[in-house]
């Protein structure tokens, strides 16, 4: 099957290009990882959240690829994991576009740092003995943490690195990394993302 998944990420001040190159590389990699070698679907970095989802509509409109999803922050935490559209409308005010399917919207609840966050023993290989793993939350519910609480305890946490974590090319290198296993067991929104694509690629 034809498969295309437009990607929040790789926008910013630094140079977009490259940031692109980085958001792709990092999220094949974790879809290599999650077995999908052989059935990749194309990767598209849209750079900010309004531009993915500018271009998930065009590509449900057009309809070129048997699938096509975005995977996006989720901002908030989800009430209902199935029923995403419902939750774009009431956040962002988002219509759901024709020919767009909940299963088009694929989340990083609530932000792609929850995913970073989760994974201790991929921060570990990249920061060491730098990593304070005590400021980071608890695994436990961490779908419902804030993203602004997410993303101030990990770089609290990476603090004392010389290259404590910040959005950029490191932290897609850092998407690379994580054990699709590990975010199974603690993530719903990975566990439904992962249900998705294996019945579909």
């Amino acid at each position: 099957m034809s498969a295309k998944i437009y990607l929040e990420g790789g926008g910013g001040r630094q140079d977009s290009k490259a940031l692109k190159v980085a958001c792709r590389m990092g999220f094949g990699q974790l879809f290599e990882s999650m077995g999908y070698s052989g059935k990749m679907p194309q990767l598209v970095a849209c750079g900010s959240r309004d531009s993915t989802m500018s271009d998930l509509k065009t590509a449900c409109t057009n309809r070129q690829s048997e699938y096509v999803a975005m995977l996006i922050d989720s901002e908030d935490p989800v009430a209902a994991p199935e029923k995403t559209w419902d939750h774009l409308k009431a956040r962002d005010g988002w219509e759901r576009p024709e020919n767009c399917s909940d299963e088009a919207v694929l989340f990083m609840t609530t932000c792609m740092e929850t995913w970073i966050t989760t994974d201790r023993k991929a921060l570990k290989e990249v920061y060491g003995d730098y990593l304070q793993e005590s400021a980071l939350p608890s695994s436990f519910n961490i779908e419902w943490k804030q993203r602004h609480e997410i993303q101030d305890t990990l770089m609290h946490a990476t603090r004392n690195s010389p290259k404590p974590y910040s959005k950029g090319k490191e932290s897609f290198e850092l998407v690379g990394k994580l054990n699709p296993g590990v975010l199974e067991k603690h993530l719903v929104a990975f566990r439904r993302m992962k249900r998705i694509l294996d019945k579909t690629l």
